[in-house]
């Protein structure tokens, strides 16, 4: 192997695709963005800042095509050769994607850029030679990493778990690969950092120890954002919730369960949340409830931006392509100020039988321009306010006296009580108008291109 050299000089891997323009709604080039425009100024914003789209290395770049069910599909170039050489295929056709998508980040795991060879210390070796070949390719590229994590769920060693494992030797290298990635991950300018989930979770309670295990965890978190603040690390650390799969229970279930554990061990003012939509439906929500209560608990961070499929009760992994979906997700996230650290990253992958491949164009294409149209849509609402002052109204009575009083700690629960006795009738029932809500998005909808 030669690990400085892997990869150098290779040739172009999608010679038939030039750089993706904006063309507008009416155009039918099937390669180009009929929504998305890059410097177009939205609430304040170029599109591009307001929506912080981020590549992701490992669906599109490490993906086979492969399944539980059958054999690898896709034929890539890339990752033809030993495992240094593909390293650096990988990083090239990755960096010339980001460059020609046209889009400002990425993002990756360790193992991502480097191979896992024989002992922690080669694949410690490798990950450091790969870094140095990454701050070169997305200099070169004008692309700038997102944020970045460390894949602690592949490995044998991790099979029970990482944080959580009964060994706590697995904790440890763990602890090697987690530090290593926070630190390349400030070596390459990111903002962030992610721990995934991983397998921190459970397949039987039988042979489960609950409490130690959480407690494991708080104390791993605990480190990473010790870590976080020795390195000087800008982001925040971001978990990122799913409440199965690996295991058949993970302890980072959703938003609120992620708020209970991070108040539990005092994390809340330090970690946030990456959100991704095939999660958000996997643990019966919609994305749009985990988008807000996240912002509301104050702990939102950053977006995988995916779908599932609703006759599928597995991660399927699919490009995003409801508009209306991401309009309202985009919506709460707007009215909260915007996207700071985090951004869209596309937590997701082609098809099996979509072998070509220009097919990761013509996913990555359609996943921008609907959140590219949903921004929009979500935009309209924010500057024409109708949806905000309707939910003012409806809870109008919380901001006059007695609602002020009861929320300031000034009446106990008698005198609450003494006030509903003397007001002789109940209260009038008032309609929560969700059928005109429900039809006025649709009006945006229909009218974000106008």
């Amino acid at each position: 192997m030669t690990p400085a050299n892997a990869g150098k000089g290779a040739a172009s891997y999608f010679p038939e695709v030039e750089t993706i323009r904006y063309e507008g709604p009416g155009s039918d080039h099937p390669l180009a963005y009929r929504w998305y425009d890059a410097k177009r100024v939205v609430l304040g914003k170029p599109m591009a800042e307001q929506l912080r789209i981020a590549v992701c290395a490992w669906h599109g770049f490490g993906g086979t095509g492969g399944d539980m069910f059958g054999a690898p599909t896709f034929d890539r170039a890339w990752l033809k050769g030993d495992p240094m050489e593909v390293a650096g295929k990988r990083l090239d056709a990755m960096m010339e994607f980001v460059a020609k998508l046209g889009v400002p980040f990425y993002v990756f795991h360790d193992r991502d850029l480097a191979p896992e060879l024989g002992t922690m210390a080669e694949s410690r070796k490798a990950f450091h030679v790969m870094v140095e070949r990454a701050a070169e390719a997305q200099a070169r590229a004008g692309v700038r990493l997102l944020w970045g994590t460390a894949n602690l769920f592949w490995h044998p060693r991790y099979m029970a778990g990482v944080a959580t494992n009964p060994d706590p030797e697995v904790f440890a290298c763990a602890a090697l690969q987690v530090r290593d990635a926070m630190e390349a991950t400030k070596r390459l300018g990111g903002i962030s950092y992610a721990l995934w989930g991983g397998r921190e979770g459970y397949d039987t309670l039988l042979n489960t120890d609950l409490r130690r295990e959480t407690e494991q965890l708080g104390r791993f978190v605990a480190m990473v954002v010790e870590h976080k603040h020795r390195i000087g690390l800008e982001g925040p650390i971001m978990i990122e919730p799913k409440p199965m799969e690996p295991a058949k229970h993970q302890y980072d279930r959703d938003v609120a369960t992620v708020y209970g554990f991070l108040q539990r061990f005092g994390l809340e003012k330090e970690v946030r949340v990456n959100l991704e939509c095939n999660h958000a439906t996997l643990a019966g929500h919609s994305f749009e409830h985990e988008v807000a209560t996240a912002l509301a608990l104050g702990i939102f961070g950053s977006v995988d931006a995916n779908r599932g499929d609703p006759q599928c009760g597995w991660d399927t992994d699919q490009f995003p392509n409801d508009v209306t979906e991401m309009s309202l997700a985009l919506y709460h996230i707007l009215q909260a100020g915007g996207l700071t650290t985090g951004g869209f990253n596309f937590d997701a992958k082609v098809r099996r039988q979509s072998v070509d491949p220009v097919d990761l164009f013509h996913a990555h294409v359609g996943g921008i321009d609907t959140l590219a149209h949903a921004l929009l849509v979500a935009a309209r609402m924010v500057a024409d306010g109708r949806l905000e002052k309707l939910k003012a109204e409806r809870y109008a009575g919380w901001d006059g006296e007695l609602g002020r009083r009861i929320l300031e700690g000034k009446v106990d629960l008698a005198a609450t009580a003494d006030h509903a006795l003397a007001g002789g009738l109940a209260p009038v029932p008032r309609s929560g108008r969700q059928e005109m809500l429900e039809n006025l998005v649709s009006r945006y909808v229909d009218d974000a291109g106008a």
